[in-house]
């Protein structure tokens, strides 16, 4: 879903500006849906392009500006960059650079006839300002493994370790071809047969040797590839932590998950391929000597046929990195596409869409399996052509060697120790185009790792943040709007002030898409693109013309965590942990005080289902324990709100799930709870905010009223209309 801001940065950079990736993912409005065509062009105006969006004929687009952004397939943007009657090239996100027939082309193309039975097709034409050329873009982030090489120094004695037994391993090897010579040429031509086995024992204890080498160098490579793994892994995991909570927001699980797989890419490529080839290296060179030692002719015909044999194999470089990413983002959608099926099981089969869904995984199933084939196809031919200029090379050397004993200028001992020399040298060979391959990998993986390493942290390392509060304990919000990423999109809030007093219950009610959860993110540091000032311990703003904003400790000075630290919250969303109940209640709390957990769990009113259950606290929840119904989980939810005993609380629809006797029991307990807490309720039901101190009633972004129940239903306003058919006010 990348491919919107893709296109334009390929733009930017054929015009000679770069733009890192998440930059234009953030000025597009990137999310999990993608971006709009609309979205694309206000972005390359703001970079210094000036743009058009037209819907025309392939005729038409012959004659525009290139390179121009195509709409394709109905769900994806492309390049194109040349046109021709014969052939269209296109850069393709997704496939790279990718040239198509004209038949071909229009298939992706066209999308609509026009008004005289034309068919046409969407693009976007761009061209660069003055504007553009006198923004400089942006520093471009070279892939850097200076990260993973500090990973590596860690263990510098363990690797010193390894170096030597390989270092060792290889001269034991080095003495193979002479004893070889040896047990022939003096051996076998004089009938000694002590002599041979002698030989043959040193021989035996070489091999021996070099297994006990070799079986120590791969339980020390093992503990490297362990430190190694869990060190990145658990680096990228503080990363993910420490991001902003919107970016959970906008990007798929799968995609994650995906990315954690490239770690174990990297880690075989620095532990396996890339260690022993640099080993291998020495074997090479030692091996090489030895060669010219014997013959020089016999060498240069060697690395004639290896340097053959290597560019056949680079040919297949570009195909491979094309291959990786489809593979890649297959595997994303496979990801997901499995978790909704397990995960989505239950409304899958209420709502007979088994069949649907299970087409969905197969199709995905079948490009998997296509692309798998095209992959095996590409190793067969990369395999088959190294097969055949391997057997050429080693054709040619023994006619050579062949001809060089008959002619008497190699013995036929040397012969034998050339044939095992050519056999050690082709070792390396082969590493080194495993290096390369594992290299382009790693190389692919960094780039997608990188994008997350390189991503700014939620707190601003370079920045101070409050991490406590004075007095005030009040939410004083000026002039807020927030607009959604994305072009096109309306205001979800529209510059609305509002005071929210110090340890008082403040409830906001109104329609659905008024605006009430995005507030009350914005409170919690979820969203934070917003406009206006927001401060705590700010005293109330009566008019809003009003610019006195000294009060009071500024939002975004107050740091992520902390605010967090003094906050509970319970959402629609709420997340239940595969985990015991005590541990679903006490988040994040290394010791548990049973006294609070019991406490918060009778303020919940769960405590007699708790109670009930066979292991009670310890009972195991999530994926592999005990499902809740949606009010027990909404109960457990509150419980840990009200365990971590916080200095404020935020409820958005905590009770909807709940029957009436359980929340006019849990509203009672809570009402005791809230005392001296700064309380914000988002609700529907009456019953929930009717006792509230302050009732703000928003509509389609804006206050439209705020007061007492008393005092809004004798108004009879918006708030009357909300609540008149419930039970409490009746008709």
């Amino acid at each position: 879903m990348e491919c919107g801001p893709t296109c334009l940065r390929m733009v930017a950079k054929h015009y000679g500006r770069h733009y890192n990736a998440d930059t234009l993912r953030q000025k597009t409005g990137f999310a999990k849906q993608g971006v709009s065509l609309l979205s694309i062009s206000e972005t390359a105006e703001k970079l210094g392009f000036r743009t058009r969006g037209v819907k025309i004929r392939f005729e038409q687009l012959e004659a525009v500006t290139l390179p121009a952004i195509l709409h394709w397939d109905q769900n994806h943007f492309v390049v194109l960059v040349d046109i021709s009657r014969k052939r269209i090239k296109i850069a393709d996100p997704a496939r790279g650079l990718t040239s198509l027939s004209k038949d071909e082309f229009l298939d992706h193309w066209l999308s609509s006839a026009s008004q005289d039975d034309q068919q046409t097709g969407i693009a976007l034409l761009l061209e660069p300002t003055p504007g553009f050329f006198e923004n400089e873009g942006e520093r471009e982030n070279k892939i850097t493994w200076h990260l993973l090489f500090r990973y590596l120094a860690q263990s510098k004695l363990q690797i010193l370790q390894v170096f030597i037994a390989l270092v060792i391993t290889s001269l034991l090897q080095l003495i193979v071809p002479f004893l070889t010579q040896s047990i022939v040429d003096t051996g076998i031509n004089t009938q000694n047969l002590q002599y041979v086995v002698i030989i043959l024992v040193a021989q035996v204890m070489l091999t021996f040797s070099q297994t006990v080498v070799g079986f120590i160098r791969s339980t020390l490579l093992l503990r490297i590839s362990n430190i190694l793994n869990l060190q990145i892994l658990s680096d990228f995991w503080i990363k993910l932590t420490k991001l902003p909570v919107a970016y959970f927001d906008v990007h798929h699980t799968g995609d994650t998950i995906q990315r954690i797989n490239d770690h174990s890419t990297i880690k075989d490529f620095l532990t396996g391929t890339a260690l022993n080839t640099l080993f291998s290296a020495f074997n090479f060179v030692a091996y090489a000597i030895v060669l010219v030692m014997y013959n020089l002719e016999l060498f240069l015909v060697f690395m004639i046929g290896s340097a053959i044999y290597f560019s056949w194999v680079q040919l297949f470089m570009r195909m491979r990195r094309k291959v990786n990413y489809q593979t890649f983002h297959l595997s994303a959608k496979e990801n997901n596409a499995t978790l909704e099926l397990i995960q989505g099981m239950q409304e899958i089969r209420l709502n007979n869409a088994e069949k649907q869904k299970r087409w969905d995984w197969e199709n995905i199933q079948a490009s998997i399996f296509k692309l798998n084939f095209k992959s095996l196809n590409y190793n067969q031919l990369q395999s088959a052509g190294a097969t055949l200029f391997n057997q050429v090379q080693n054709i040619a050397i023994s006619y050579l060697v062949a001809k060089l004993v008959i002619e008497g200028r190699l013995t036929l001992g040397a012969m034998l120790a050339i044939q095992y020399i050519i056999g050690q040298l082709s070792g390396p060979i082969s590493q080194w185009v495993s290096l390369v391959q594992g290299l382009q990998d790693a190389k692919i993986s960094m780039e997608r790792l990188n994008e997350i390493h390189q991503l700014a942290d939620e707190e601003n390392p370079e920045r101070s943040y409050i991490s406590k509060l004075s007095s005030g304990k009040s939410i004083s919000i000026n002039d807020l709007s927030y607009t959604y990423p994305g072009a096109g999109n309306e205001p979800v809030l529209k510059g609305f002030f509002l005071h929210i007093p110090e340890g008082k219950v403040t409830a906001i009610v109104g329609a659905s898409g008024s605006g009430k959860t995005t507030l009350l993110k914005i409170l919690l540091k979820v969203y934070e693109q917003y406009s206006g000032v927001i401060r705590i311990g700010g005293a109330e703003q009566k008019d809003a013309s009003e610019n006195d904003y000294n009060e009071g400790l500024r939002f975004d000075h107050i740091g992520h965590s902390y605010w967090r630290s003094i906050c509970g919250a319970v959402m629609q969303d709420g997340y239940i942990f595969n985990d015991t109940i005590a541990r679903n209640i006490a988040v994040g709390q290394e010791e548990i005080v049973y006294e609070r957990l019991i406490q918060s769990c009778r303020v919940s009113n769960i405590f007699s289902f708790i109670e009930s259950l066979p292991n009670g606290f310890y009972t195991q929840l999530g994926a592999e324990g005990v499902g809740l119904s949606q009010g027990q989980k909404q109960r457990l939810l509150i419980a840990r709100a009200v365990y971590k005993d916080p200095e404020y609380l935020f409820f958005d629809e905590a009770t909807n799930s709940l029957d009436a006797n359980n929340e006019r029991k849990i509203v009672g307990n809570l009402s005791t709870f809230f005392k001296g807490k700064t309380v914000v309720v988002v609700a529907h039901r009456l019953s929930t905010v009717k006792n509230a101190d302050k009732i703000v009633v928003m509509d389609k972004g804006e206050i439209v009223e705020e007061g007492t129940h008393a005092e809004l239903t004798f108004a009879k306003g918006k708030y009357y209309q909300l609540v008149k058919n419930q039970l409490e006010l009746g008709s």
